[in-house]
This record gives structure tokens, sequence and C-alpha cells, in this order.
């Protein structure tokens, strides 16, 4: 090979690194975009709360709705990117994400609010199996995509970051819908540089995209996790009943149709592979733990501690350093060690922080919070990376953008049911609080329906009146927030101790290129 077509050779190598990387950074916006959306709602909720005035059930559809949504339509989307192509589902996704933004911003009622919130999840599905299906296809090497995955990671913990700093800034000046706005430059970035950098990928033999399948999907996942959200706040009625069947039968017939499809939106037999399962269960119950919490935190910070928003934002931020730190090199500690103790201590570090908490009181210094909050972090940085290229590297190229949504939804699913239970339980302690004897009515109502609520009631009460119920009703928010900290803390001790198991013998070795 003569010297002018080394250069020549090298330079093509060179320019096709370079473009990975470009691309890489296109894709993060789009998970940048995601998890600041996800982070300034709970901070925004205390002030959402006293200008729209939701009921206790209504905040949380307001939060969980989201996820709801976005859980059943996660799969559907992913098979549609392989089939359409995931760089056009992206772009599209992302315009609309960021058009459904204003409708949230200014959205004049809870109900109107929890529809915005549903659309939102609508565009939201598109997006995050749309950037693990380009990774998994433009990063070849799996050195190199363990360490795309990690910045993937690690952008999504810094937009956990950004969200509440940004967030606590523009509310100390602005009303509680500045901080949806914040996603259009965001988006706009996304569309104008991604048009231009990503490369196009799709499934070329994918096959038509099964509407039947796409409904039962969507009817599943939502029927059960509805069922599952009321019966934890109202108890098992005939209502509930219902909607659990339909979700269950939904579900059941969407696993059958997917074994009779000669190209199915879901191959089932990923599930026979041990390590993609072990990954994907990891991610749930994780998500599950942290969800509820992560969702009144903010509360705590703001209504019980008297932070203001920007400084409750920033409280956060150890969460984020931790895991921005660790999804880095979470890949090269899974080599050198093995996956399983990786992921198994991330997900017994979160269990430890969130034991932690069970101590926690209105009066507690920061230190203690925010060392929970790192150690939080930094487990989660390890488990969410190596779960994640674990999954990926499990199924071929072609097969990228439902693998990654199977990720997601588990992720998503995750949420759900963690706002559901975990926040349920929080309800349910704060709910039984005692009002003082001299208040009852409408002014009563109001303050057990939420925290939020219980502050802006007592705003019509003389001092001392208020002064007594606001404390009643925030130290009944903290016994709940302890209590579900102990669930959260026992629901990740034992998935740590289930992914022991079930990720023995998995390596990040590449993986099987088809």
């Amino acid at each position: 090979m003569s010297r002018t077509e080394q250069l020549i050779r090298q330079t093509g190598v060179e320019e096709k690194g370079r473009g990975r990387w470009l691309a890489l950074s296109v894709l993060v916006l789009a998970v940048l975009l995601v998890a600041v959306d996800a982070t300034v709602l709970g901070l925004a909720t205390p002030s959402l709360s006293e200008d729209l005035k939701p009921s206790g059930t209504q905040l949380l559809w307001i939060g969980d709705i989201y996820s709801f949504v976005i859980a059943g339509l996660l799969v559907s989307m992913g098979s549609l990117g392989d089939r359409i192509g995931r760089k056009k589902l992206l772009l599209v996704g992302a315009t609309a994400f960021g058009a459904v933004s204003v409708l949230n911003a200014y959205a004049g009622s809870p109900e109107m609010m929890i529809v915005a919130r549903a659309l939102l999840g609508v565009a939201g599905a598109t997006l995050m199996p749309s950037t693990l299906a380009l990774i998994r296809n433009i990063f070849t090497d799996p050195r190199e995509r363990s360490l795309a995955i990690g910045i993937w990671g690690a952008t999504a913990s810094a937009g956990a970051a950004v969200g509440p700093v940004v967030g606590g800034a523009l509310l100390q000046h602005f009303w509680w819908g500045s901080v949806f706005l914040i996603n259009l430059p965001v988006m706009i970035a996304l569309v104008l540089v991604g048009t231009k950098l990503l490369p196009e990928s799709k499934n070329p033999v994918a096959g038509p995209w099964d509407l039947l399948s796409v409904g039962l999907s969507l009817v599943g996942v939502i029927g059960v996790v509805y069922a599952v959200k009321e019966a934890a706040t109202h108890g098992m009625t005939w209502e509930v009943a219902v909607a659990a069947v339909l979700g269950a039968g939904a579900l059941y017939g969407f696993v059958r149709r997917q074994f009779t499809l000669p190209s199915p939106l879901l191959d089932m037999r990923l599930f026979r592979h041990r390590g993609f399962s072990g990954a994907v269960l990891a991610d749930l119950l994780t998500v599950f733990g942290l969800s509820g919490l992560v969702f009144f935190l903010s509360q705590f910070l703001q209504l019980v501690q008297g932070r203001g928003p920007l400084e409750a934002g920033l409280a956060e931020l150890p969460a984020a350093i931790g895991a921005v730190a660790t999804g880095l090199v979470a890949g090269r500690y899974a080599r050198r060690y093995s996956v399983r103790s990786v992921v198994t201590g991330g997900l017994a570090a979160i269990g430890a922080a969130l034991a932690v908490l069970t101590v926690i009181h209105k009066e507690s210094g920061y230190p203690l919070l925010g060392a929970a909050l790192l150690v939080v972090g930094l487990g989660a940085g390890f488990s969410f990376t190596v779960t994640a290229d674990v999954i990926l590297s499990s199924v071929p190229k072609e097969q990228a953008g439902s693998a990654s949504a199977v990720s997601e939804t588990a992720y998503e699913l995750g949420a759900a049911l963690g706002i559901a239970l975990l926040g349920s339980i929080v309800t349910g302690v704060y709910q039984g609080f005692t009002a003082p004897a001299s208040v009852g009515g409408p002014v009563a109502d109001a303050a057990h329906q939420s925290l939020g609520g219980a502050v802006e009631a007592a705003r019509t009460l003389d001092p001392d009146t208020a002064a007594h119920m606001v404390g009643a009703a925030q130290e009944a928010f903290v016994d709940g927030l302890r209590l579900a900290s102990g669930v959260g803390a026992a629901v990740l001790l034992a998935t740590a101790a289930a992914a022991w198991f079930l990720l023995r013998g998995q390596r990040l070795q590449g993986g099987v290129e088809h």
C-alpha cells in the first residue's frame, strides 16, 4: 500500500470516528430533553398545586400519567423506529415534544394538565428507544459502545441536575409553567443539528407495523398500572377489578399475538436470554424503589424544610453528580470485574442509602440527606449503565429499537408503579393527620388532600391555628416519606440479591454482531 493510500484510508477512519461522536452529541440532546422535563415537574409541584389546586388524586395523576402513556407506547414506538427509520422517528418526536411542552406550560386546570402530560408521553415514547437504537447501530465496537452508553446515561443524570437548578432559578422569577418552556431551545437544536449529522438506520426486513398489537400493548400496560395505582389508593373495587382483568387480558393477547406474527412488534424470544431478562427486571425494580421517593423529595425540601425552589434544586445535585461520575466508568469496571458485581453493588448501594432516609425528620441536617443522595447517584450510575449495555449487546442490530424499548418500558413502568404504590403510601399516611378541632369543612378537606393544599389552606386561618395545622401535616408527610423509603430500600436490596443470580456469567465482551 502506497503512502498516499495509507493517508486516504487513515483520514477516512478519522472522519468516520469523528462522525460517530458528533452523532452521539445530538442523541444526548434528546436524553437531556426528557431528563430535564422529568425533574422539573417535581420541583414545580408545590407552586403548581397552589395555582391549579389539584386534589391528591389529581396530583398523583399529573405525576404519573406521563409514565403510564409512555410505558404503554414504548414497545410500539421502538418497533416503529425499526420499520420507518430511527432518525425520522426521533426528529418527529422531538418536534412534537417541544410543541406539547408549550401546552403543559399554559395548562389552566388540573384536568388540562393531566391531558397535556399524557400527550407529552406520546411524544416522549419516540425519543428514548430511538437514541439507544441509534447508538447500537452507530457504535459497532463494544468498548466504544460501552463508553457511548455511559455518556448517554451521564447526560440523563446531568439533565436531572440541570433541571432542578434551571427550574429553580425560573421559579424564583416566573410562574411554574416556565419550567416546561426550557424544552424548546433544546428541541430546536436537536432537530436542526440532527437533520444533518444523524445517520438513518432501520431493519430492512421488519415487515408491517401491526396496529392490533399496538392497541393491545397500550391497553394492557395502562390497564394494569391503573389497577395497581387505584387498588393501592382506594382498595379493591369493581372498577379496579375490571381494569386489572382488561389490562391482563390485553397483555396476554399481545404476547400470544407476537408468537404468531411473522414480523412481531416485540420478539418474545429475547426473554429467553437470562442476561437480558435479568437486566430488564433490575431496571424495573430499581426505578420502582426510587421513583416514589424522588417524586416527593422536592416537596419535603420546600414545604417541610422551607427551602426555595432554587435551593431545593441545588440540594438534589449530589445524586446527579454521583450518577455522572460512575456512568462514565461503569463499562470499564464491569469488564475488569464482572457485570453482576457492578450491578449488584450499585443496587445494594441505592438500597442502603434509602434505608438511611428512614431516619430523617423535619429538622434533619443537609449532610445526611446530601450524602444519601450522592450514594444513590453512584449506585444508579453503575447499575443503569451496565444493564443498558447488557440489553443492547444481547440482540441483533436489526432489533435494537425493540430491545431499547423493552429497557425503557421497564424504566417507565417502574416509575409509574413506584409513584403509584410508594406515592400512595406517602399520601395514605399523610391523610391520617389530625387537623385542629377548630378547622373543619372545605378547609380541612383541602388540607388533607396534599401537603401543598394544607399550606395553601392555612393562609385562611389565624397564625396559631395555621402553624398547628401545617406542623401536624408536615409531621404526617415525613412519616409517610420514611415508610416509603423503607419499602424502597427493601425492594432495592431484594433486587440486588436477584441480580447476583440472574446475571451470573454475563459479560460485556461485545456481543455477537448479526
